[in-house]
């Protein structure tokens, strides 16, 4: 990894990676469209030129919903350019999570992809009222970049907003910097120890935060990404192969979905044989999944830990012990601090980590006395300064990567007539890491409920399509104490893991 120097921000990370291999290619997709250092950057100072003709200036709010594109990532990188304020929204998200997020941060121009996957985004953004909607799923307005003012030149300035559903039924907007996103983006290449000659692949949406952590290991090692706007398999596996993709995955659901397809394959044969490294985080990691995916798939695994709030806090690395390697989320860069609570909660404080939320109590709520952030996971640091989560304290399901809100699908399901009480809960699955699940209890006289009744229900009422259960028990009686009569969910994920 070559040093770019003191690089503040993400655009001084750009225009200093287009400077000393200006040639080399940076961004790929699926249709063969390719994009190298130089012409992101100059192309994102044309997009900059554009939406500064269009009343984007430093500061301003701009909100994106918008598939992992090449132009997504020029537009952002043209945001970036401006020091706008962007509110990234993930493109599943619908009107109840879309129409709050705005709310909340009151961006002057909202960029959609118009109808896409059979969704108007469009008609949405109109619907939820936003007042200037730019449609930017294959066209960007351009300018003259001598229109523009001096980059930003100050990376400690709040600039971006990513949403988390966390463990409230709202989603939660995270403040962070462009140094926090750098530092992540940081731990991530450090670790990896990726360099020109490999090529990644980024299968998750952009909009995630796992968005810029990708985007500064690139700017930082110099080597290009193959951006899949969809992913499926087998489908994506001849633009993996095409494009020599050397380093895949996202979370431990992309291992499991790799995995089943390469079993599927003659004794021998590789379903992309330019493939040396598996990474991602997002999700526990069971230890003999580590095992099945260098033995079968014949290449390293390197699995992280993070979240909306501190994208990268601790990345296994390629040269790490086996035994690190597969039971553990790897160790902490010299710029994170990880220190365990007497309950057992894992506490950060480092360059990676938010200025916050949106909220100020619940900013108030989530750092201690010293300035460490609460993360509501739980585990255990081992005597060489690997990371062992054991557990969460917050009651979130967390499916392919994405936290999902037991509260928010439990209220909402309150609302049908006939269900009388309902616990949501994660139930481990080897494909998604965890699968939601719904346990009804039913008012008396009810007729019988079937799961594709309650999706119905929950789809009508503007639920996200990733948040969905994809499984329904009805019982008797939820299992509650005996002082506040709160649902033991413990019991119920006991009860129906074994059955």
């Amino acid at each position: 990894m070559r040093s770019l120097g003191d690089s503040p921000t993400l655009w001084a990370l750009i225009a200093g990676r287009a400077a000393l291999t200006p040639d080399a290619p940076a961004l790929l997709d699926t249709d063969d469209r390719r994009l190298t250092f130089g012409q992101l950057r100059d192309r994102a100072e044309r997009v900059a030129a554009g939406l500064h003709a269009r009343g984007v200036r430093p500061g301003t709010a701009v909100a994106w919903q918008l598939p992992t594109r090449i132009e997504t990532v020029v537009l952002s990188a043209a945001l970036a350019r401006l020091g706008a304020v962007q509110t990234p929204i993930m493109p599943f998200y619908r009107d109840h999570e879309v129409g709050h997020i705005l709310r909340q941060t009151s961006p002057a121009l909202f960029a959609v992809p118009g109808t896409w996957r059979g969704f108007d985004h469009t008609a949405m953004a109109r619907r939820l009222g936003a007042p200037d909607v730019l449609e930017a799923y294959d066209s960007l307005p351009e300018g003259e970049p001598d229109t523009l003012p001096a980059p930003p030149s100050d990376g400690t300035r709040v600039r971006w907003i990513y949403w988390t559903s966390g463990t409230t039924s709202e989603p939660k907007g995270v403040l962070h910097t462009d140094r926090s996103l750098i530092a992540g983006g940081s731990c991530l290449a450090l670790a990896l120890e990726l360099g020109p000659d490999d090529v990644g692949s980024v299968a998750f949406p952009y909009a995630h935060i796992g968005g810029p952590d990708y985007l500064v290991m690139l700017l930082l090692c110099g080597f290009p990404a193959l951006l899949l706007e969809h992913f499926s398999l087998p489908d994506s596996l001849a633009a993996y192969r095409r494009h020599g993709v050397t380093m895949a995955g996202g979370s431990t659901a992309f291992y499991s979905l790799f995995l089943a397809e390469q079993r599927k394959q003659p004794a021998g044969g590789r379903i992309i044989p330019t493939l040396r490294l598996l990474s991602g985080g997002g999700a526990p990691k069971p230890p003999e999944l580590y095992h099945e995916v260098v033995r079968d798939l014949g290449c390293a695994l390197a699995h992280g830990y993070g979240m909306t709030e501190a994208p990268m806090i601790t990345m296994g690395s390629p040269r790490d012990p086996v035994d690190r390697l597969a039971a553990t989320e790897g160790r902490p860069p010299a710029s994170m601090e990880i220190r365990i609570a007497e309950d057992g909660e894992v506490l950060l404080r480092g360059e990676a980590v938010c200025q916050g939320y949106t909220d100020p109590e619940l900013t108030k709520r989530a750092f201690d006395a010293e300035g460490f952030l609460r993360t509501g996971d739980v585990g255990r640091l081992t005597p060489d300064g690997y990371l062992v989560l054991t557990g969460r304290l917050k009651d979130i399901i967390i499916r392919k990567g994405e936290n999902v809100s037991a509260k928010e699908i439990e209220e909402l399901l309150y609302a049908h007539p006939g269900i009388a009480d309902a616990a949501v809960i994660g139930l481990p699955d080897p494909e998604r890491g965890e699968r939601v699940c719904a346990v009804v209890e039913q008012p008396q006289g009810a007729g019988p409920l079937t799961l594709a009744e309650v999706t119905a229900f929950l789809r009508e009422a503007g639920l996200a399509v990733h948040k969905l259960p994809e499984q329904l028990e009805v019982v008797d009686a939820l299992p509650r104490n005996e002082t506040l009569r709160k649902v033991l969910k413990y019991q119920l994920r006991e009860r129906f893991t074994k059955a």
